[in-house]
């Protein structure tokens, strides 16, 4: 049956428009899943990620795969997260993603306010459909070293908080599959994905973004710690990123192994 009918597997998940989240949702559409899907707008610089989203979105109801999707308008309460992604007066910064200054990118509570809304459309949608409902999300083992809301046990206490403060909540579960992995991981299960859905990989990937300072063109810097970690993700499976980046492939590529590399010599 479509969308709006009962179905046998159901999922609400979080869709940035960027590379994990993309990656998620089509993992839950090749194991059956109908997805309902909200992009968050919360005054964030690279905002030009939820049009990523929207744009896969279209490439796969061409295909034949339609989705629920949502945006939900939080840009208001942008003025009261301290964060370099949402305060124009502070630098997005450089480098490796583990180093002590990417913790200017967390946004406070970013995760936990974003949870509690899927949470509250996918209790909606279990008491709806008369249905369990999955609350399905990207966070990997990359994220845990400078975001505290990717963590295990955050999510762990978050669950057991959402199930104490609502009725039918044994209807609703977390679903993290990438809890323990890394962006790699992400990239050869979307591989696997795409392959068994009919979809061309590169195509949905060039409609993502993971930058967080992009240029006015959309182009992804190649220099912000999520950048690195992307590019070095691709060069791990040995695919070529098919976003566009303000500078050619091979520089990019050649900048993330010796950021990388200083990173690490860093560390002895």
């Amino acid at each position: 049956m479509d969308g709006c009918g009962l179905m046998k597997k159901r999922a609400v998940m979080s869709l940035s428009g960027g590379m994990d989240s993309t990656g998620l949702l089509l993992y839950l559409l090749s194991e059956g899943y109908f997805v309902h899907a909200i992009s968050f707008d919360y005054g964030q610089k690279h905002k030009i990620e939820i049009q990523k989203a929207k744009n896969n979105i279209e490439y796969l109801s061409e295909n034949g795969i339609n989705i629920k999707h949502d945006i939900v308008d939080l840009s208001s309460i942008s003025s009261l997260l301290y964060s370099s992604l949402t305060d124009i007066t502070k630098k997005i910064p450089e480098g490796h993603y583990e180093e002590e200054q990417m913790k200017s990118t967390v946004v406070p509570n970013r995760n936990a306010i974003f949870s509690s809304i899927v949470y509250a459309s996918a209790l909606s949608n279990a008491k709806k459909f008369d249905s369990n409902v999955i609350i399905a999300l990207g966070v990997h083992s990359g994220d845990h070293a400078i975001y505290p809301d990717c963590r295990p046990d955050f999510y762990e206490s978050l669950g057991d908080s959402f199930s104490i403060g609502n009725w039918d909540s044994e209807k609703v579960s977390f679903h993290l599959p990438y809890l323990k992995f890394d962006k790699s991981y992400i990239l050869k299960q979307s591989v696997k994905s795409c392959e068994k859905l009919g979809l061309d990989f590169d195509k949905i990937f060039s409609n993502t973004l993971t930058s967080y300072n992009p240029d006015s063109l959309g182009r992804s810097s190649g220099k912000s710690g999520a950048d690195v970690e992307r590019i070095l993700a691709f060069h791990s499976i040995g695919r070529k990123d098919p976003i566009e980046y303000v500078k050619e492939w091979e520089d990019v590529l050649n900048d993330a192994l010796k950021i990388e590399k200083k990173y690490i010599e860093g560390l002895k």
